[in-house]
Parts: structure tokens; C-alpha cells; sequence
């Protein structure tokens, strides 16, 4: 199934029934009086996050979503029957913006969460609302009231609490198929990963944690080159960053420049992101000889002048990974605990979460008008996109989601 983690949709909730102006005929009763019922409320509009779900594809093509509308009112004080409720289900970890307005309505975080995006509309009054003393035939009714109407945008984020980060082929999916049931592919190319895995590391019974490999980064990432920022939003809900470098890059890098170039994109994209807890995770350990590594690991933190926790291992062999795994449980452990005692560091890290969410948005959005103006130039000079073969470009609106190849 496609990845597809943003999508904009329109919602119509219905809008309610009109009410009814009848009198009450009945043999031997003259003079009934108003018996006109009222109109039935309009369907609403809700989304709901749902486990099953990991991608937001089912609106990338089906894109507007209309409740039904209420049943007008009818004789005999019968009213309309109310329309039908649309309810669409979202992903964990569904956050609802507003469009037009800018407006966070909700953040599905939570299986079976649920929220209103639409309202339905009243029904309207039937004329037996307008009776009085000295109007006993009232020949007056209300129409129904129109739903609400939104285009809204749905952005995905992984739920994960630790991050893994690094550059293509620094091993990130190898380690996570070690620490857990995950089974992304593993290849000898970059961009191997595409998409953002989820593994469940399971330290012991009632003690795991999520782990998210997200698709490498590249010099650049944060300006939209590779992959990069389509996938650097998913870290803004992570607690802690595994930093994987490989040590012996076949290409000839240095390990230090690597790790400083992600360093440098993190804080580009977010400076919130970049101050998240990183651990340094120092990979591919078994390329290196025994006698050779500790030297190795003593010289690259030297020259990063790292003062963080920094781990040795092998995702291919499995060293050291599950000592780093065991680590990152007892920190993440540590932080809920501090956050359930202390109401005031729960505070603190929600409004920095708040924080990192809209740097991100900001970002995003910075890009995506960047990108359509660049493409509107291209349209108006008469040259077509022949390599974007993707359906990530829409003929008339211009890019969607932001990658560069």
C-alpha cells in the first residue's frame, strides 16, 4: 500500500430540514389548530483514529465528503428524520488543521479517539412553534440551517518514542530488524527506505517501547533535497534520536562530517527538533577490527566534541544493540515518571511539543509555496514535469507534498 501521510479534503456536513406548516383536519374536531412538525438535524462529520489504519491514501483520491441532509418536517406534529452521521477513520496520530484558517481542530493521538469537524445543521421550526392567543392559525416555518463546510488538511506523524536518523545506508533499518519484529528492506543502495517503518522493542513482559526508522537524510534535507522533508515531521513526535554513523563508509566520508551534516539539517528544519535528546550510536562496528575500535569511537567523539551517551554496534551481528535498547527504556521510563509526578515538567514538554508540531508546519508550508512558485514559473515557460511520475503533482493546484528527487 502507497505511503501517503498528508491529504487535503473537503467535508459538507448536511444541513437541517425545513419545518412544516399543516393543520390538524380531523372529523368532528374544526378548528385543529397547527400540527406541523419539525425538520430533522443534518448528518455531522467525524473523524475517528483507527489502529488498523497507517496511511492517509483513501483520501488522496476520494477527496470530498458530504452528510446527508435532515428530513423535512411533516403533519400531525411528526418530525423530520434526522440525516445520517459520516464518520472517517484516520490513522493514529491524525493531526485536523483547518485550511483556511491555519486552525489546529484536534490531534487523534489516542486508538478509537474521536472528533467533530463538521457540524450538522438545526432543523427548522414547524408552524406549531408559532401558535399564540392571538394568532391560532399561524401559517409560519423556519428552514433548516446549512452545515458547517471545511477543507481541511490531514497531516500524519508516526507514533514512536525513539527516532532513528542518519544518512542513507548508515544501517538504521538493519538495526531496528535486530531490536525488533520489524522487517523493513535492506539492500546495498541508498534510499532503500521510502517510507517510515514501526517496530515494537520488547525489553520484557509489560516494558516496550515504539522505535520509527525514518527514510535517510541527505545535506540539504531541510531545503526539501531527497527525501528528507517529507519525513523529517515524523521525529517531532519521538522522546529520543538514535543517531546511527557508519564508521567505515565506503564511500570514503568522514563519520564526523556525517553526523554534523544531519546535526545541521535538524536544526535548519526545527531548532526545537535539534533539541531533543540524540544519542550518538556508533554502527557497523564489525567492519572494524576488535583491537581498532575503541581508538576508532575515542576520535570521532573527540572531534565532535560529543558529551552525550555513545554506543558501539552491529546491526548485522546484533552487538551492542540490545544494551542500547535497554538504555533507552529505563531514560524513557525515567521521563514519563518525572512527567506524571511533576505537573509542571509534563507543562513544560507539552508546550515544547506544541512548539516543534508548528515549527514543523511553518516549515512545510514554507517549502510548499517555494515549490509551487517554482512550478507555476515552469508551467507558465511552457516545460512539463516528464519525471514526475508519481501522481504527486496536480495539473492545476501544482505540488501536493514536497520531495525533490
Amino acid at each position: 500500500m502507497r505511503f501517503v501521510d498528508e491529504a487535503i479534503i473537503q467535508v459538507d456536513a448536511g444541513a437541517g430540514g425545513n419545518g412544516c406548516v399543516s393543520f390538524r383536519r380531523e372529523k368532528f374536531i374544526p378548528y385543529g389548530g397547527p400540527d406541523g412538525g419539525d425538520g430533522g438535524k443534518g448528518g455531522s462529520i467525524y473523524m475517528v483514529a483507527d489502529p488498523d489504519a497507517n496511511t492517509l491514501v483513501d483520501y488522496r483520491y476520494t477527496r470530498k465528503f458530504r452528510a446527508e441532509r435532515g428530513q423535512g418536517g411533516m403533519g400531525a406534529n411528526c418530525s423530520g428524520k434526522g440525516g445520517a452521521d459520516v464518520v472517517l477513520k484516520v490513522p493514529v496520530g491524525t493531526t485536523i488543521v483547518d485550511e483556511d484558517t491555519g486552525e489546529v481542530l484536534g490531534d487523534l493521538v489516542e486508538s478509537g479517539q474521536r472528533l467533530l469537524v463538521a457540524q450538522g445543521g438545526r432543523g427548522g421550526l414547524g408552524n406549531i412553534h408559532f401558535k399564540s392567543s392571538t394568532n391560532r392559525s399561524p401559517r409560519k416555518s423556519t428552514p433548516g440551517h446549512e452545515g458547517d463546510s471545511r477543507r481541511l488538511k490531514l497531516e500524519l506523524k508516526v507514533l514512536a518514542d525513539v527516532g532513528l536518523l542518519g544518512l542513507p545506508n548508515a544501517g538504521k533499518s538493519t538495526f531496528i530488524r535486530a531490536v525488533s519484529a520489524a522487517k523493513p528492506k535492506v539492500a546495498d543502495y541508498p534510499f532503500t527506505t521510502l517510507v517510515p517503518n514501526l517496530g515494537v522493542v520488547d525489553i520484557e513482559r509489560h516494558r516496550s517501547f515504539v522505535m520509527a526508522d525514518i527514510p535517510g537524510l541527505i545535506e540539504g534535507a531541510s531545503e526539501g533535497a531527497g527525501l528528507g522533508i517529507r519525513f523529517l515531521k515524523h521525529l517531532a513526535r519521538t522522546r529520543y534520536l538514535l543517531h546511527l554513523v557508519d564508521v567505515a563508509p565506503i564511500d570514503g566520508s568522514d563519520p564526523v562530517e556525517n553526523v554534523q551534516i544531519i546535526a545541521g539539517e535538524l536544526k535548519k528544519f526545527s531548532p526545537t527538533l535539534a533539541t531533543l535528546p540524540r544519542w550518538l550510536v556508533l554502527n557497523k562496528m564489525d567492519q572494524v577490527l576488535p583491537e581498532e575500535r575503541d581508538e576508532l569511537a575515542a576520535g570521532i567523539v573527540e572531534r565532535l566534541g560529543w558529551s552525550g551517551p555513545v554506543f558501539q554496534t552491529s546491526g548485522l551481528t546484533g552487538e551492542g544493540a540490545m544494551q542500547v535498547c535497554y538504555r533507552l527504556m529505563e531514560a524513557i521510563e525515567e521521563q514519563r515518571r518525572v512527567e506524571q509526578e511533576d505537573p509542571e515538567a509534563a507543562r513544560l514538554e507539552q508546550e515544547k511539543r506544541q512548539q516543534l508540531e508548528q515549527e514543523s508546519r511553518l516549515r512545510i508550508e514554507e517549502l510548499r509555496i517555494q515549490q509551487r512558485a517554482a512550478w507555476q514559473a515552469r508551467k507558465d515557460a511552457g516545460l512539463n514535469d516528464e519525471d514526475d511520475d508519481d501522481g504527486d503533482w496536480d495539473d492545476e493546484d501544482g505540488p501536493e507534498i514536497i520531495y525533490q528527487r
